[in-house]
């Protein structure tokens, strides 16, 4: 019995010897392999191009000067992984925040405020415990001019002996007094690769 758990013990050190170290990637230099699932990069390269796009169509350029307050709204997940969309959203809103034209409100959102802070900090006026100057006033909160929704599709082909994995990322900013789309943008990432490479 003791031989035998040595041996487990000595395998198990031998499998542990052959495998990569954990190490950090530098994303701005990563050329290791690439998935057939979506990875980060392909949300970099999504919200780069939607941003750019955006930037240079002026359609958040405000003609009134100052920032358009900007709310995100559903982006549906049409793929056949489970995606956290925040990660494509928030590389957007950094980036047009960055860029002075847009300011994003988190009082407000389809399943409620993103922040619930903004309505619990109102509920302390009339507190008797808090100094009433610092409490936020009626009033005060900003509603959105624009909203951004979108999907994201995914389409997998056989092409030859491989297979062939499409996503396309689908964005519309909507100006909000109108109901009209402003501006709409669309970024294929197509990847191909081994048939029993997993894409889901």
């Amino acid at each position: 019995m003791l031989i035998r758990a040595l041996a487990i013990s000595v395998s198990l050190a031998v499998l542990a010897g052959c495998a990569a170290p954990a190490r950090y990637i530098d994303p701005a230099a990563d050329d290791g392999p690439v998935a057939m699932t979506m990875d980060y990069r392909d949300f970099e390269k999504a919200a780069t191009d939607a941003v750019e796009d955006m930037l240079s169509s002026g359609a958040v350029d405000n003609p009134n000067g100052g920032r358009y307050i900007m709310v995100v709204s559903r982006i549906t997940n049409d793929t056949m992984q489970r995606i956290d969309t925040d990660q494509l959203t928030k590389k957007i809103r950094v980036a047009l925040l960055r860029s002075g034209k847009v300011v994003t409100t988190t009082a407000v959102g389809l399943d409620g405020a993103e922040d619930e802070m903004n309505m619990r900090a109102r509920e302390l006026r009339d507190s008797e415990e808090f100094d009433q100057s610092g409490v936020q006033r009626k009033g005060t909160l900003q509603a959105p001019d624009m909203s951004l929704s979108g999907k994201i599709l995914q389409r997998n082909h056989k092409v030859g002996k491989e297979q062939q994995v499409e996503y396309y990322i689908q964005l519309s900013l909507t100006e909000l007094a109108s109901g009209l789309a402003v501006w709409e943008g669309e970024t294929p990432i197509i990847k191909r690769g081994p048939n029993n490479s997993v894409s889901w």
